[in-house]
């Protein structure tokens, strides 16, 4: 578990929901990960899928005699519905599709807006009202730990500069073939836990899990090259966010604290950095 500034605790190993969607493959892998042993569950606006993620919840959790307090329910806000007043709606709109009465984090999810264009210097202003959004249903207890989600240090800073209540997570892509040290820095010095997405590339790119020194090292670890990339961020106590479809491959994911890479190995991994993105980069964003 981690131990978060907001004075709560969240699973280190979560599982990421984008892209899934419809009912029956909802509750199909939620069924899946709560066997395996997922107490956390990732999910966004932008996903189009926190109703179906509620309703399974709603059976699933008494059939696994779990309870609401047993999850930790993540979702995020997104890029059009950032601004003063639309940020609480939209979380609260967000706690009505899961169907949860209160949610564990809330992110921001991209540092820019719909509305304008990346290097517009309205993106401040919308993300500071977002936030103090966010902030009054923090007070009001409909959620747990307030959090940022494609974030550069930059972005980081200038949030620091006026939250009342500080981010207690970062969600960021962050793995061998992209390690951000300046952003990493900054979350440890403001206590930030480091939530990292697409630890394992993404389906359309598969330079990372297939790199040769990756499959090296799982086979010298008797493991996948999936569970490898997910244990080398666990065991800097940097969360991760596996998902899958497929039922094996979601038991796999959670395997990860059954071995442990050396420090060579752990090394190794860390010299792969080619500040490669496989999926979002917010580094034009104002």
């Amino acid at each position: 578990m981690v131990h978060l500034i907001s004075g709560h605790q969240m699973p280190i190993i979560g599982f990421g929901t984008y892209k899934i969607q419809g009912y029956d493959l909802i509750y199909t892998v939620l069924e899946a990960a709560l066997a395996a042993g997922y107490r956390s569950i990732d999910t966004a606006s932008v996903y189009r899928n926190e109703s179906d993620i509620g309703k399974a919840l709603k059976i699933l959790l008494p059939k696994y005699n779990l309870e609401r307090k047993d999850i930790f329910i993540t979702s995020k806000l997104g890029p059009s519905e950032q601004g003063k007043g639309n940020a609480k709606a939209a979380l609260l709109g967000s706690i009505q599709r899961l169907d949860c009465e209160y949610l564990d984090l809330y992110l921001i999810h991209w540092p820019g807006t719909s509305q304008y264009q990346p290097k517009d210097e309205h993106n401040r202003l919308l993300r500071k009202e977002s936030w103090l959004d966010m902030e009054d249903a923090f007070k009001q207890g409909k959620v747990k730990s307030l959090g940022i989600s494609n974030y550069l240090t930059r972005h980081i800073e200038e949030l620091l500069s006026y939250c009342t209540v500080k981010p207690s997570v970062l969600q960021t892509e962050y793995h061998p073939h992209l390690i951000q040290a300046d952003v990493k820095k900054t979350c440890d010095k403001h206590n930030i836990h480091l939530q990292a997405y697409s630890s394992l590339g993404t389906t359309s790119s598969k330079e990372l899990i297939s790199d040769p020194k990756v499959v090296e090292i799982a086979k010298q670890c008797q493991k996948s090259p999936a569970q490898v990339l997910l244990c080398w961020a666990v065991q800097q106590d940097i969360g991760v966010l596996p998902k899958s479809t497929n039922p094996s491959h979601i038991r796999d994911n959670f395997d990860v604290f059954s071995f442990s890479l050396t420090s060579k190995q752990m090394e190794e991994l860390s010299h792969l950095s080619k500040e490669a993105h496989y999926c979002w980069d917010p580094s034009k964003v104002a």
